[in-house]
């Protein structure tokens, strides 16, 4: 990760959502459907933990022919998800 540039500030609204900068959201890879997990130390300190819910986490993964189904041929005929 590249070095912290400084403090960013934002305001927390009446409803008590703030919003992540978007120079933040791209150096920490934040994208929509994420989760933060907000703790706080004895002192009152808060830290943020980015926990990542991607969508179509198997995209990457090539078929795997079970023995039943050709599974590459089924891909070709009906196209991947």
């Amino acid at each position: 990760m590249a070095a912290e540039e400084g403090p960013e500030e934002t305001k927390v609204s009446d409803r008590g959502m703030v919003t992540i900068p978007a120079d933040l959201r791209r150096r920490l890879d934040i994208e929509p459907g994420d989760k933060l997990r907000w703790t706080t130390d004895e002192e009152g300190n808060l830290s943020v933990e980015i926990v990542h819910q991607r969508e179509g986490v198997f995209d990457d993964f090539e078929p795997v022919d079970g023995g039943e189904t050709n599974a590459v041929e089924v891909e070709g005929e009906f196209g991947a998800e």
